[in-house]
C-alpha cells in the first residue's frame, strides 16, 4: 500500500519512519510512504502557500493553487486512476481501530496535511472523499494524525510487530479495551504482587481471568463499548454473567 503525504513539514515524519517497530514496515515498503513538499508547487519567489481569508479575520488559509498541484503530481505518479483523499480536522470523523484495519487491508491514500486557519474550501469540496480527527481538541496541522493514521496501520501489517498475536490482544480489536499487562518482578515494594492466576501456568484461567479483567475495565472506562460490543453479538453468555457481577 502507498500513503502519499502532503505536508509543508516533512521532515516531521522522517524520525517516525525510521524508529521504532514499526519502521519495518516503512523499509519494506509494506506500507509505502512518500512526502510531497508543498512549498515545492508554488510558483512564486517566496514559496508561498497561504495568504488572508477573504472576508478578514485572524490567520491565514492555505492557497488553492499549489495544492492542487500537488494533488495533480501526486495523482499521476499513482498506479490507481482515484486513491482516497483524506484530510485531518476536527470536523472529521473520529479515528478508531475499526478504521485503522479497514486502511490496513487497503491500497493506501493521499494524505492532506493542512496548517493554520485550513485549507481553501474549495479545494476540499473538489478532492477530498474523507475526513477524519483524533479527537475533539485543536492541533497546530494534520502532521501529528497523519503519523497516528500511519502508526496504526504499519503495525498491523504482517510480519511488523514480533508477534503476529500482539495487535489481535489490542484495545478495540474486539471492541473493547485491553486488559492490564505484567512482567518482572513478581513483587514490588508495598506489597504490589502480580495476579497469581498469571504465573499459575493454567492458560485457560489466564485466557479467563484477562477477559475478564479488559471486560471490567471497558464496562469502567467505556460502558459505550459494552453496549456496542453487545449489540454486536461479542459478548458470550459467560461474559454477560461477569458483567452482572460487576
Amino acid at each position: 500500500m502507498r500513503f502519499d503525504v502532503l505536508t509543508i513539514f516533512p521532515e516531521l515524519f522522517a524520525p517516525h519512519l525510521t524508529h521504532g517497530v514499526t519502521r519495518r514496515a516503512f523499509e519494506s515498503r509494506q506500507v509505502d510512504v512518500r512526502l510531497w513538499p508543498l512549498r515545492d508547487f508554488a510558483e512564486d519567489n517566496y514559496r508561498r502557500v497561504d495568504d488572508r481569508p477573504y472576508g478578514g479575520g485572524p490567520g491565514m488559509v492555505m492557497l488553492a493553487e499549489p495544492l492542487e498541484r500537488a494533488l495533480d503530481a501526486v495523482r499521476a505518479d499513482r498506479s490507481e486512476a482515484a486513491p482516497a483523499v483524506i484530510h485531518f480536522t476536527p470536523t472529521g470523523a473520529r479515528i478508531d481501530q475499526a478504521r485503522v484495519q479497514q486502511l490496513a487491508g487497503g491500497p493506501g491514500a493521499i494524505l492532506l496535511c493542512g496548517r493554520y486557519e485550513g485549507i481553501d474550501q474549495r479545494v476540499l469540496d473538489r478532492h477530498v472523499t474523507l475526513e477524519l480527527s483524533l479527537g475533539d481538541f485543536v492541533l497546530s496541522g494534520g502532521e501529528l494524525p497523519a503519523l497516528a493514521l500511519l502508526d496504526g496501520v504499519a503495525r498491523l501489517q504482517d510480519g511488523v510487530l514480533g508477534d503476529a498475536q500482539s495487535h489481535q490482544q489490542d484495545s478495540f480489536s474486539d471492541g473493547l479495551l485491553d486488559c492490564p499487562h505484567y512482567s518482572r518482578p513478581e513483587v514490588l515494594s508495598g506489597g504490589r504482587d502480580v495476579p497469581a492466576v498469571l504465573l499459575s501456568g493454567h492458560h485457560a484461567d489466564i485466557k479467563r481471568w484477562r477477559r475478564e479483567r479488559s471486560l471490567a475495565l471497558t464496562a469502567e472506562r467505556r460502558p459505550d463499548l459494552i453496549q456496542a460490543a453487545r449489540a454486536a453479538g461479542r459478548l458470550s453468555k459467560a461474559d454477560e454473567s461477569f458483567l452482572v457481577k460487576l
